[in-house]
């Protein structure tokens, strides 16, 4: 933690060399590098959720859901494709949000604008909530056997003091270095995460005495259905039909969600999104073989799973989550010796450091979208260094709320179940700016008002689907039940997306399409080299 703060502090000094207070703290000077490019983007994708829940779902249902591994060669292609024009036309034009690109090819409209805003945090909030609450989980699991801890007299459970160290240390990092610090501390983290899970699927491996003897336990104890595909009608949650179709979209939405969106434009070439593509196609399919495919496949042969209430445990009766955990805590020390002592308080860090390289990330992209989107417009005269402050306040308002759902999540039963499913609604949101970017980058033939209609209409149609369309339509009723039907065979972001493309194609047919002489402008701008 104090190495996270000094890069604060250190990314702190080098801004005040900057000759833009808004670029340098949003942007870092639109001049980073192809490592910390390259690691930024790929912390800020794998979040808690891939080190912890990706291991326990293969425990627990077999090899169905290492199919979304998938989504990382689609999201690699995006980042080449996508990332090298947005970066283009962002330096050119002096972009820092995507809502700054969107509305100056559309025209800038303050409904465009906001709605952009808006898809940007309902990505964003859920994403820091779960990250933040991952840290609490983490810091009660390490300390189990200290059940309270005092702060100032106050005594608080372990977990909440996770949670509280992890907002703390977080947020005090982004306020003090923007991008920078970031950037400099995603690319620490990351190379712990993924040596993390390069390591622990080694550990496995040795565990059950080399590759050889590993597959041939792994197809020798396992059940028969935990080692094939679901059918694709299948209502199983690991449906080929909905897997490749996360893979297709959900992959997109992640890629053009604020935060990395941002680290597009932060990129310093061409040459640095396209080092950075090939190394995300490369580096993340390894690890998410060694830490997610072994140690889940493997987990199940070592520990025994118990069922409790229909629903699979591992053999103490923790949730399956937890799978990595174990495996590194019982086989590391034995693997590496003392060493292995040291690997397994890394790796423990590692867990803590895939939850704060994803929050930060989405903290620092919700202060632009706040400052730049909602604030600027109805501010015009406001200074740069005036924006740059009132985003570094809304980073705390923005931790503290995070904070505050997480603490009454433990009160108010079924809030966090709540929050942890719309997490996964958060990909459907941004999936729907996919329609818009496509067209911008690629076909220029949308209007501004296809473009809004057609984000209202996927937007409306992702609320439709569960919880969200469980809280609008009260829980009963023949489009509630026609969404769930649909969300288990299909993304719910595909099924936003059809809607969209079709309400933007049949509106922008009837209304004016910006003039030619800019959209030939706009084009000259995305395939200029720079």
């Amino acid at each position: 933690m104090v190495g996270l703060l000094s890069l604060g502090v250190v990314s702190l000094l080098r801004s005040r060399r900057a000759t833009s207070a808004e670029t340098d703290y949003y942007l870092a000077g639109r001049g980073q590098g192809v490592i910390v490019t390259s690691l930024t983007i790929m912390a800020t994708f794998f979040s808690s959720f891939a080190i912890l829940t990706f291991p326990g779902w293969v425990y627990e249902g077999g090899i169905a859901p290492m199919l979304y591994a998938l989504n990382l060669p689609v999201a690699a292609a995006a980042i080449y494709l996508l990332g090298n024009r947005i970066r283009r036309i962002g330096r050119k034009r002096g972009y820092i949000t995507p809502a700054d690109m969107v509305t100056d090819y559309y025209g800038d409209c303050p409904t465009l604008r906001i709605m952009i805003a808006l898809t940007g945090a309902l990505y964003v909030i859920p994403y820091v909530v779960i990250q933040i609450k991952g840290g609490g989980l983490l810091a009660d699991g390490l300390f189990r056997e200290i059940e309270h801890v005092s702060i100032f007299g106050w005594q608080i459970t372990m977990e909440d003091a996770g949670v509280a160290a992890l907002s703390l240390v977080t947020m005090i990092y982004v306020i003090i270095g923007g991008m920078r610090s970031v950037a400099w501390t995603d690319v620490m983290q990351g190379i712990i995460l993924l040596s993390a899970m390069v390591l622990s699927g080694v550990a496995v491996i040795y565990a059950l005495e080399g590759p050889s003897n590993f597959f041939a336990r792994v197809s020798s104890e396992l059940d028969g259905s935990l080692l094939t595909v679901p059918d694709p009608g299948d209502t199983n949650p690991h449906n080929v039909w909905k897997i490749l179709t996360f893979c297709a979209f959900a992959s997109l939405a992640s890629i053009i969600q604020p935060a990395q969106w941002m680290r597009f434009y932060a990129a310093r070439d061409s040459k640095t999104l396209r080092r950075a593509a090939i190394a995300f196609s490369t580096i993340l399919p390894v690890c998410f073989i060694f830490g997610v495919f072994l140690v889940g496949l493997g987990g199940r042969v070592l520990y025994e799973p118990e069922m409790i209430d229909g629903v699979v445990h591992l053999p103490d009766g923790s949730k399956t989550d937890q799978i990595l955990i174990h495996v590194i805590q019982d086989y590391f020390p034995e693997m590496f010796g003392t060493i292995g002592l040291v690997l397994v308080s890394l790796i423990l860090v590692a867990v803590m450091a895939a939850s704060m390289s994803t929050a930060d990330s989405n903290l620092h992209a919700v202060s632009a979208i706040v400052t730049r989107d909602l604030y600027h417009p109805y501010r015009k005269k406001s200074s740069e260094r005036e924006r740059t402050w009132i985003g570094r306040l809304v980073i705390i308002v923005a931790t503290i709320a995070a904070a505050t759902i997480t603490f009454a999540g433990k009160d108010l039963r079924g809030l966090l179940d709540t929050i942890t499913a719309f997490f996964f609604l958060a990909m459907a949101f941004s999936a729907q700016l996919v329609p818009i970017t496509f067209d911008m980058i690629f076909l220029r033939r949308g209007s501004r008002r296809g473009a809004i209609a057609g984000l209202a209409a996927g937007l409306l149609t992702v609320c439709l689907f569960p919880p969200l369309g469980q809280l609008l339509l009260g829980g009963e009723g023949w489009v509630l039940k026609g969404t769930t039907t649909l969300k288990g065979l299909l993304d719910v972001g595909m099924c936003g997306i059809i809607v969209n493309v079709a309400v933007f194609i049949l509106v922008s047919f009837f209304s004016p399409r910006p003039e030619k002489s800019h959209r030939e402008e706009f084009a000259r701008d995305l395939k200029e080299v720079s």
